[in-house]
């Protein structure tokens, strides 16, 4: 016979871990809960003479679950406090929403690392000891798994801050904006994932300069292709927008258009001009 006993004073984790061992189906086991001196126990007996390997397997699975689903989110934190305590209140409160983004979007991949990574741990240890203080082996013996969480708080910090400059300068081109005379009244911009094209109120062509392109307010922040398209907007400063969206979608740099010109901004999906450029783009694609 083997036997665990699992030691925590935490009464949600041992609600939760009798309610699990109550309705588990692993095979040859009795259970008991004692309360000693320092800890509340949670002792659980392997009747079987064979297969050990099966009940530590089980037992681990179990355990895996449990720190996930109850500590994972308490260690984020810790990490974060710790390792970045340089940021204020509410933006290690954006680094942590930014993790569970990170886990969000690619949850079978950090799922299985960390699963793997608390399972060989908890695995290991089990199966060479009888008593498991629950709180000490996840503040002391969880090295793999809290070097996962670390690189996942590291990912969530990058992103932050490079969209806490990327915010800033928009600020700044906005700033810009309001604080200069409009040089135009209206421009058309025809949009679509590949191709920029601006127009002026007489729908006459604007053409994009490499001049413009190095204007001295830009930040070193790149739009990719539509960077013509951007600082010629921010020369011409017009005071309406109308954007034709020839594809139907409003990407990343629709969007910075229109967090930079706010209200100037007029989004069109159906109109002469609109028609017309999609005609057009049907006929270069049959061609």
């Amino acid at each position: 016979m083997k036997s665990l006993c699992i030691k925590t004073n935490n009464s949600k984790i041992l609600d939760y871990l009798l309610n699990e061992l109550k309705y588990s189906e692993i095979k040859h086991i009795c259970f008991s809960e004692n309360k000693f001196k320092n800890y509340k126990n949670i002792i659980i007996h392997y009747l079987s003479q064979n297969d050990y390997p099966y009940f530590f397997s089980k037992i681990s699975n179990l355990l895996t679950f449990i720190i996930i689903d109850e500590f994972e989110d308490i260690l984020m934190k810790r990490i974060i406090d710790k390792n970045y305590f340089y940021f204020d209140a509410l933006e290690r409160n954006k680094i942590l929403k930014n993790c569970y983004n990170i886990l969000s979007d690619e949850y079978y991949t950090w799922f299985d690392k960390k699963f793997d990574a608390l399972y060989n741990s908890l695995y290991s240890f089990i199966s060479k000891n009888k008593v498991l203080i629950l709180d000490g082996f996840i503040n002391f013996r969880l090295q793999a798994y809290t070097s996962i969480l670390d690189d996942i708080v590291s990912e969530s910090v990058n992103n932050y801050i490079i969209e806490k400059e990327y915010m800033e300068f928009i600020s700044l081109l906005k700033l810009y904006i309001n604080s200069q005379k409009s040089n135009s009244d209206i421009v058309h911009l025809i949009y679509n994932t590949s191709e920029s094209i601006l127009l002026d109120e007489n729908k006459n062509l604007i053409l994009n300069s490499e001049e413009i392109f190095n204007a001295k307010y830009l930040s070193d922040i790149s739009f990719s292709s539509n960077d013509y398209t951007l600082n010629s907007l921010l020369n011409l400063l017009p005071k309406k927008i109308y954007i034709h969206l020839i594809d139907n979608q409003i990407d990343e740099f629709i969007n910075t258009l229109q967090l930079i010109f706010e209200n100037r901004v007029s989004i069109c999906l159906n109109c002469d001009i609109c028609n017309l450029y999609r005609l057009h783009k049907k006929t270069l694609t049959k061609k």
